[in-house]
């Protein structure tokens, strides 16, 4: 009978080992832990539903739409600063031209309008309002008007009871804004061709001061 003879140079641990060698130490082939292995598939399979949620298109998620918002919650509580704002064609041209405000219009119609005029208010179920063309609308107070008393029989809600007076008002020079963006939407032009909206005037207290 063949019996075989354990090579005594032969230690068990070399079946665990890569077989590399770097100064004299060995690199043990140990397999990773289960748990460790099973969290590095969890973080694979999380990638997706998280990519899809915060940058898949829905307003509001990404980053930057969240930063925006919380700005926006913030410039609100400057209201006090501005008081009370009546919808009136001098005071929705006005703030048109102001950056910081309008983002405040930019993000209430972000909130609640997309679903109906687009992301861009390039039109959805609503009509498209980057054209020279518009249903209810004459003059630029008419923005208003229609968001706090609705429009079409009630396809268009009022917002009077959801809205911050303020809020209309800048959700308006937000829209009136849009106007020349001329966007394609699913819907063709609807309505008439308006005049343009009013110049910015410059009030006195306003102008810069006359140094001569």
């Amino acid at each position: 009978m063949n019996t075989t003879t354990p090579d005594p140079t032969h230690d068990a641990d070399d079946e665990h080992t890569t077989g590399h060698v770097y100064d004299g130490i060995e690199e043990f082939d140990n397999p990773l832990p289960g748990w460790w292995k099973w969290i590095f598939v969890a973080s694979i399979a999380f990638c997706p539903p998280y990519w899809i949620y915060y940058h898949g298109g829905t307003p509001g998620r990404s980053i930057e739409e969240t930063y925006s918002v919380a700005l926006a919650d913030n410039t609100r509580l400057q209201f006090e600063e501005i008081g009370e704002l009546q919808p009136t064609a001098e005071t929705i041209v006005k703030y048109m031209y102001e950056d910081s405000w309008r983002r405040v219009g930019s993000i209430v119609f972000q909130t609640h309008c997309v679903s109906c005029h687009g992301r861009d208010g390039e039109g959805k179920v609503g009509p498209n309002l980057t054209d020279d063309v518009y249903k209810n609308v004459t003059h630029i107070e008419d923005i208003a008007s229609v968001i706090n008393n609705g429009a079409a029989a009630g396809a268009m809600p009022k917002w009077s009871n959801r809205l911050h007076p303020n809020e209309v008002v800048l959700v308006s020079a937000y829209v009136a804004s849009l106007r020349g963006m001329d966007l394609d939407g699913p819907r063709g032009p609807e309505g008439k061709t308006i005049p343009p909206w009013p110049e910015l005037t410059v009030s006195d207290e306003d102008a810069p001061a006359d140094d001569s």
